[in-house]
């Protein structure tokens, strides 16, 4: 398997959640000796928000490994030669109509797969793998379907990546050195600490005014610059915040971060209490982290999303005590609907506490155990290239 050539096509759709996903993979492939990476993407602008190593006017470049390209509708068909042994469009992305044509009259066609979204549907297992004939040149494609079962396409994770997770956080000293890069004291006796990461959600003021009527704890909020910009300008004593200024109301307080890479979203999620997260990445990040969370999916026309949440829901807590579930649905539901009661869900979640923090673990144990993505992608290549 090593030394296979791969092309992996990448559309930044929503700045970060497709890249941040493809250049994992990317490393993925090529740190496991699974495959050598040429990732084309069109936008190295958001890119390079997430990877400080990346030159963005650069067209093409290698990095940790992989080969980034940049991806224009305007290249012609001797700009992507050679072409590789499998190639990967990344979310259903549509490759370049140039770039299909090559792969339709060259002498050795590609395995081409098409990498789907993530989802906990049971009817993924079915339709992962599937081939599907080009309507118009001798291709086949076929679609692989990341989930959480044998079946399924799998998870994304790095190799090291428990181990990395269980010793920084066995490194006192360096998670306070963690801390202090944020230009936050480590937390103290009675504090709780929170990400929240999420898309523009109307539910957010009243969790926020919530959290500042906590009674004996007190709540730190962490807001990655530019998230609930409009949210925040309606909660009095929040106008105001702004990097390296937070913003203390009751026994809130809420600190706006920088932008992080992706190795530093990873360990901010292993050092909060709770972790809110949005789209496809940060949510499996969080899985990986064993740290409870709150995930909001992206928003669909006719509230098909929400199907999508209850699937994983059922999924995540079908052991569970059915008191404990109860809470863990609605806290996500009202998230998620933006339900203006959501005040009442948290408390109700957060006082259940004792029961469902060792679930929480004990899933993120058994995701582990299983075999990760890349490897899956790399034999499921492999096997079509027989």
């Amino acid at each position: 398997m090593p030394g296979r050539t791969w092309d992996l096509f990448c559309r930044v759709v929503d700045n970060f959640g497709d890249i941040g996903f493809c250049w994992r993979l990317a490393k993925g492939l090529t740190a496991g000796e699974l495959a050598r990476v040429r990732l084309w993407l069109d936008d190295l602008q958001s890119f390079a928000r997430i990877e400080p190593g990346l030159v963005p006017r650069l067209n093409e470049q290698m990095l940790q490994g992989v080969e980034i390209r940049r991806w224009k509708d305007t290249l012609d068909e001797a700009q992507f030669m050679p072409l590789p042994e499998v190639v990967v469009q990344g979310f259903g992305c549509a490759l370049p109509a140039a770039y299909l044509l090559a792969m339709a009259k060259g002498p050795a066609r590609p395995v081409w797969i098409d990498l789907e979204y993530l989802s906990a549907e049971p009817w993924i297992d079915a339709f992962h793998g599937r081939p599907s004939p080009h309507p118009v040149y001798p291709l086949v494609k076929h679609f692989f379907f990341p989930g959480f079962t044998a079946e399924s396409g799998g998870l994304l994770r790095e190799r090291d990546l428990k181990s990395r997770r269980d010793t920084f956080r066995q490194d006192g000293a360096g998670v306070r050195s963690w801390w202090g890069a944020l230009g936050l004291a480590p937390p103290v006796r009675g504090e709780r600490r929170l990400s929240l990461f999420c898309y523009p959600n109307r539910a957010a003021l009243p969790l926020l005014k919530t959290l500042a009527q906590a009674g004996e704890e007190t709540w730190t909020v962490l807001i990655p610059e530019g998230i609930l910009r409009a949210e925040l300008a309606d909660f009095p004593g929040a106008a105001d915040l702004a990097m390296g200024r937070p913003a203390t109301i009751g026994t809130l307080r809420l600190v706006m971060l920088p932008f992080l890479s992706q190795d530093d979203y990873d360990r901010l999620l292993w050092s909060c209490d709770v972790n809110f997260v949005r789209g496809e990445d940060s949510f499996v990040r969080a899985q990986w982290a064993g740290r409870p969370f709150i995930w909001q999916i992206y928003p669909q026309e006719g509230a098909v999303h929400l199907t999508k949440l209850e699937a994983f829901l059922d999924r995540y807590t079908t052991e569970w005590p059915q008191c404990l579930t109860a809470e863990w649905r609605s806290l996500w539901l009202d998230w998620n609907s933006s339900d203006l009661a959501i005040g009442r869900s948290w408390q109700q979640w957060w006082q259940g506490r004792p029961g469902w923090e060792p679930l929480v673990s004990r899933w993120s144990e058994a995701l582990f155990e299983q075999s990760d993505l890349a490897w899956r992608l790399a034999q499921f290549a492999r096997d079509l290239l027989k």
